[in-house]
């Protein structure tokens, strides 16, 4: 234990005690880390992996990569690392995004601060002493006044709700558990539960190489071609040229990405110029065809069914057989009312002989067995079962850790109905637990919103330490106001009426049926404005305690 770790372990029984510590060492709790570095604070970070890089650490599944491009997505806090690191594909996969991620971890040295297989299992916080203190699931424990969750939104995987998991005698994998030295899938006969963002990438890139592939599908997804490609030397050379100017516009658009919605509205122009404009963004890379349609497909009904019809059409070109395609098209929500998946070959799949489509709607799932999968018609016998089953979002990974604020108060007691925060970096009644991406913070490309939250976090932290503030939380009349405007926002949104993870619907997890606004959708460039706005006026939505 030295005087770089710990601050002060004999007054506290022996506990290492920092002036922060952090949970989580993916992309969010590394930039906390070397801002707080910054300030010349003593951190720690508690990381439940082996390694760093969070999402990009534990979502090794075949196909994983980006669905925003690369060279938007990574951090911007060095020009130096951005001179050197050279993106190999407008997407990147996986494998290049976490080797890019240790290269950071690497200049920079983080893991001197980060200890690993450290799962925390609860945070107390001392009201007298003003003083966070974590337990880990080895009964380890640390403290610190400052207490910064850095979670993930989806970091919480869940398993289907289906009798007999865990029975299956063959190898049996959730995507966000992929064995690290990978699986042997050659010839063998595979089984996939979901047909979400995950099991779209792990279908598409399984199926050329497993001898049969059954997926089973519950609800089917909008999806969309991703046109990945990869960066040529010039394309490599202007791309870092313009790094500046790429993160500049990503800040003045509604969430983030390069792309920004057309002014024009799809049900005020000609049939003609509606259809050549979306078959344009159905050629191009990227979530174009999501976040820079027309201004009306999110928002209106009718644009929205005729933007639906639109892709429709174009599953039912792709996938040969009319009542698969049929299948393969969404019933119960229209095109981007969840967040759009992005494929490479998806619906072509369908078109082999080695793939069926099971739609567990006609002929549900009874059970998992010992040899494979059964549903109400038959059991098909398996060598090995995926589970694309997803993630308890937004709010499932603070329930994961029992936090319990002043008297005992229980954070996921508190958010078993809606999560009540201020500006989604924290919440009611918790002093001093700042949240990275907490609920009811703006959601997009994830990179920036992290650098825009944490940047605001160290400047809050900054602030309380210039002027001898110990404690701070969030006032009711703020959080109230915040409340109301996050539910503002939300109403003109289609997606807000939809059931996703997104909108906190989770069948696989009790409590997880009743819609839930989780996240900010006034814009990327609002929420900046507000949050600055609130800083700039000195923090006065704070209760502040010296």
């Amino acid at each position: 234990m030295t005087a770089r770790t710990a601050i002060d372990t004999a007054a506290e029984g022996g506990i290492a005690t920092y002036e922060a510590i952090i949970i989580g060492a993916g992309i969010g709790g590394m930039y906390q880390l070397h801002r707080l570095r910054g300030l010349g604070m003593h951190v720690r970070v508690f990381e439940a992996g082996s390694d760093i890089g969070g999402t990009w650490y534990w979502n090794r599944y075949p196909g994983a990569r980006f669905d925003s491009e690369s060279w938007s997505y990574g951090f911007s806090f060095s020009d130096e690392v951005l001179q050197e690191w050279e993106w190999p594909e407008h997407f990147a996969a996986q494998p290049d995004t976490l080797r890019y991620l240790n290269y950071v971890a690497d200049k920079f040295d983080f893991r001197r601060d980060i200890e690993f297989n450290a799962r925390v299992a609860a945070a107390r916080f001392d009201d007298e002493r003003t003083l966070w203190t974590i337990t880990l699931e080895n009964g380890a424990q640390a403290a610190a006044p400052l207490l910064i969750t850095a979670l993930g939104p989806l970091s919480a995987h869940t398993m289907p709700n289906i009798p007999g998991v865990g029975t299956f005698e063959g190898p049996a994998y959730h995507t966000a558990r992929w064995p690290k030295e990978g699986v042997d899938l050659k010839g063998k006969r595979v089984g996939i539960i979901g047909t979400g963002a995950t099991a779209i990438q792990t279908i598409q890139t399984i199926a050329k190489d497993v001898g049969h592939l059954t997926v089973f599908q519950r609800t089917p997804n909008w999806a969309a071609p991703l046109h990945n490609s990869r960066i040529t030397p010039e394309e490599q050379a202007d791309i870092k040229a313009r790094y500046r100017e790429i993160f500049d516009h990503c800040k003045t658009t509604v969430s983030c990405f390069i792309h920004t919605p057309d002014p024009r509205k799809a049900l005020e122009i000609s049939p003609e110029e509606r259809e050549a404009f979306w078959e344009k963004l159905y050629s191009e890379p990227g979530f174009g065809i999501w976040m820079g349609n027309f201004s009306d497909v999110l928002v209106d009904e009718k644009a929205n069914a005729l933007m639906s019809a639109f892709v429709a059409r174009k599953i039912r070109q792709r996938v040969k057989d009319p009542k698969t395609a049929d299948k393969l098209i969404p019933k119960n929500h229209g095109f981007g009312t969840r967040r759009l998946p992005l494929e490479s070959g998806y619906y072509e799949v369908y078109n082999q002989d080695n793939v069926e489509l099971v739609d567990i709607n006609e002929t549900p799932i009874e059970r998992i067995t010992a040899k494979g999968i059964k549903t109400t018609d038959q059991e098909r016998e398996f060598d090995l079962i995926i589970y694309a089953t997803g993630f308890d979002g937004v709010t499932g990974p603070y329930d994961r850790v029992d936090i319990r604020g002043p008297g005992g108060r229980s954070l996921k007691e508190d958010w078993t109905k809606m999560p009540r925060t201020f500006l989604g970096v924290q919440a009611e009644g918790f002093p001093n637990l700042l949240m990275i991406l907490g609920p009811h913070t703006a959601r997009g490309n994830i990179p920036r919103n992290i650098e825009q939250i944490v940047d605001w976090l160290t400047d809050l932290i900054a602030y309380m330490r210039a002027n001898g503030i110990k404690r701070i939380e969030p006032r009711t009349e703020a959080i109230d106001m915040w409340a109301e405007h996050v539910d503002k926002a939300a109403a003109p949104l289609l997606s807000s009426r939809i059931a996703s993870w997104q909108t906190g619907i989770n069948r696989n997890v009790e409590g997880r049926q009743v819609l839930r606004v989780l996240g900010y959708n006034g814009s990327q460039v609002k929420y900046r404005r507000l949050a600055d706005k609130v800083a700039a006026g000195g923090y006065r939505e704070f209760i502040q305690s010296s």
